[in-house]
């Protein structure tokens, strides 16, 4: 009790530390375009921080980047003592949990172009956007009040070109503002989004948002300053590349390749040429490149934090994804769906609603497919399962590759992952209403095992589960079959209030000439194949802290002695001799270097102490017949007269030929806290969301799990 009360005390004091340098950080944001920073408090500060080992930059350094990654050091800490504590104390943290509020998480707009957007989401898009209205109209101010027509002259303008030149350059530095913050949602593995309660896949439109705020500032600093230079007949500016100072034709690069970037994401391209949209998105290296040769040192400096939180986790995720992983069996259902079971290290574990990456090299060597976990690291500690709904073209390639007649006895696959969140809220709620359509049924899946696990491990009376799924053919209640797992001893469910209302839309009965329960293909991996495993061991926050501050300490030092014993004997700190491009190149350069290394020293040293654990399960395997069959088999084994199956049975209705009422039905549960989730198509997420919203339904709190990947 002593231990766990001076854990929660170095928890809080790191909350506050990363909440101070938080605002902190914000509060130089909003001071940046006044008077006050740029006249007051810069120059001192800057004839301070002004060194031989860093230049100019060196003040960047300590202004923009290091509270970020300080805070990001300690943060993941924070996780890992978290993580630690609810591990210990299962049922202290399910008590604080039903006591959180929920307020400021329901939705307060369902449609538009925002999608389904809660009241805290929406009161910090205002402030963000707010922060940008800010930045752009008191730079505009003050910079227009020194603009006359004898300074105009001076620069061979007239008064009306002056200020657009100058609007265009500020257009750039608010989209630096928004550049600053686009990478932090898509650093999967970086603790930032967990400590804000956040995940990954739901942040992926924040990063959405950003991307076009950004792109759509840096459209305009471009447009405004090739009218100015058509006006005063310098239009041959657009092809100037400085030995020092602005790079005109490295920004123009860079626009263009963040201009093909953008028109990838728009929806209907996207949908209709996902390919183009994929690999259209690794532009960002060549964006971010010609970006750092545009803006110089001081520039990558002020938006460095969260891209290099991101190269830390892309990193991680490279090494990861070239190793091959042990995928023992597959399930495959009537309902051209999938189910691929892999080998899992005992150590890893993840929460309900975590997806994964796969790669097939067989079918596309370089597309990677997120897709929901349907196991429960605690119920099955040695196995890990995806399910893959056989939709798109790399997808029906796969269930072609392991359906019948297929004879396919081994798949070579790659993983990314596991990402989800970092704790779950489940308990705190009296009824848990899902509601899916179509393949929106995998996360449920993971949760009702959570649930199962807790119910009959631990004894908890857990909320009355009720799962409303839709589908479009009878044949899709296989689904169903996969709440159960894969288990020589099934779960007892019979304990758990769980009740299912299946509506099957288009068939008006159950079609009696087609199979309705999975069919289980046993596969042989190669002994080089290995268990999926936490890439950084078990204390992985600690390491991924070890490697963030390790890695930006050995760039502090790396650049420090190329500055002072190669840069600075040629430029004395003047910006005006030495390349600025080449001095961005050696910082982005060295920035690789270091974070590449230490993520490799990480990475190979929790490799040796995963390749004992992978030895160990593959002896296991070995030892085990029917995880390790000499050939191919497809076979129906489940226990169809099992008690927990028939439980299942019983605990199910289904509707043929008819929609669910989704507002009678939620209106009808009248308990003090309902937690409703819905995971499928759009329309049906909003229609949900738009039931939660309105006042008949205050004890209905909603949360959204949609597929932004």
């Amino acid at each position: 009790m002593a231990q766990e009360t001076v854990v929660k005390r170095v928890q809080l004091a790191i909350r506050l530390f990363v909440l101070v340098s938080f605002l902190g950080w914000i509060l130089i944001w909003i001071m940046m375009p006044t008077n006050t920073f740029t006249q007051t408090w810069m120059p001192p500060y800057t004839a301070k921080t002004n060194s031989t080992y860093f230049g100019a930059a060196g003040g960047d350094i300590l202004l923009y980047t290091f509270p970020v990654l300080l805070a990001a050091t300690l943060g993941c800490v924070y996780i890992h003592l978290a993580k630690t504590l609810n591990d210990s104390n299962v049922e202290s943290n399910r008590n604080a949990k039903k006591r959180e509020s929920t307020i400021w998480k329901r939705p307060m707009l369902t449609k538009g172009p925002l999608g389904i957007v809660s009241a805290t989401e929406l009161v910090f898009l205002l402030m963000f956007i707010a922060l940008l209205v800010w930045t752009f109209i008191i730079s505009i101010q003050i910079s227009f009040a020194g603009i006359t027509a004898e300074s105009a002259a001076e620069d061979g303008c007239t008064i009306w070109e002056e200020k657009l030149s100058t609007a265009a350059s500020i257009f750039g530095v608010v989209g630096n503002i928004c550049l600053a913050f686009l990478f932090f949602p898509v650093a999967r593995g970086s603790c930032m989004l967990p400590l804000l309660g956040l995940t990954s896949e739901n942040s992926i439109k924040y990063h959405v948002w950003i991307g076009h705020m950004t792109m759509l500032l840096f459209t305009f600093h471009g447009i405004c300053y090739i009218i100015v230079w058509a006006a005063i007949h310098k239009i041959s500016s657009m092809l100037e590349w400085n030995n020092t100072g602005i790079s005109i034709v490295a920004g123009e690069i860079a626009l263009l390749s963040g201009l093909f970037l953008w028109i990838a994401t728009i929806p209907c391209v996207r949908r209709k040429c996902f390919e183009l949209f994929f690999y259209s998105h690794h532009l960002y290296i060549l964006f971010m490149v010609f970006f750092g040769f545009h803006v110089g040192v001081s520039g990558i400096f002020f938006i460095l934090p969260g891209f290099y939180l991101f190269l830390v986790d892309r990193c991680l995720r490279f090494l990861q994804s070239r190793r091959q992983v042990r995928l023992v069996s597959a399930r495959v259902l009537p309902c051209e769906a999938v189910e691929l079971n892999f080998s899992k290290g005992y150590g890893l574990t993840y929460n309900p609603t975590s997806v994964m990456f796969v790669n097939v090299p067989s079918i596309s060597k370089l597309q990677w497919h997120p897709f929901t976990i349907t196991s429960n690291s605690n119920l099955e500690r040695d196995k890990l399962s995806v399910v893959i709904k056989s939709e798109g073209t790399w997808t029906k390639k796969l269930y072609q590759l392991l359906s019948p007649p297929s004879t396919v006895d081994h798949l070579v696959v790659s993983v990314e992952g596991p990402y989800g969140p970092v704790s779950t809220n489940y308990l705190r709620h009296d009824t848990l209403v899902m509601v899916s359509g179509g393949s929106g049924i995998t996360p449920f899946i993971s949760i009702i095992r959570e649930l199962i696990y807790l119910n009959t491990t631990f004894k908890y009376k857990t909320p009355k589960v009720v799962l409303i799924c839709a589908f479009k053919i009878s044949s899709s209640l296989s689904m169903l079959d996969l709440i159960l797992p894969i288990s020589d001893n099934p779960s007892d469910i019979s304990t758990m209030e769980l009740q299912i209302e299946a509506y099957i839309t288009r068939d008006k009965e159950l079609k009696a000439n087609g199979p309705i329960h999975p069919k289980t293909i046993w596969l042989k991996p190669n002994p080089s194949n290995a268990p999926i495993q936490a890439i950084l061991g078990p204390n992985s926050w600690l390491w991924l802290a070890a490697i963030i501050s390790s890695s930006f300490i050995i760039f502090l030092i790396l650049i420090g002695i190329i500055t002072r014993y190669y840069i600075f004997p040629i430029d004395h700190n003047t910006n005006q001799i030495f390349s600025s491009s080449l001095n961005a190149f050696l910082n982005m350069l060295v920035i690789c270097v270091s974070i590449v290394s230490v993520a490799s020293v990480g990475f190979l040293h929790n490799k040796k102490n995963n390749a004992k654990e992978a030895k160990q399960i593959q002896n296991l395997e070995g030892s085990t017949p029917t995880t390790s069959p000499n050939s191919t088999v497809y076979n129906e084994d489940r226990e169809l007269e099992s008690f927990p199956y028939q439980s299942l049975i019983h605990a199910t209705n289904v509707h043929y030929g008819v929609r669910p009422d989704l507002r009678r039905i939620l209106l009808e549960h009248k308990g003090s806290s309902v937690g409703v989730l819905a995971s499928g198509p759009k329309i049906m997420r909003q229609e949900v969301a738009t039931i939660c919203s309105s006042s008949l339904a205050e004890n209905l709190h909603f949360e959204s799990i949609s597929f932004s990947w």
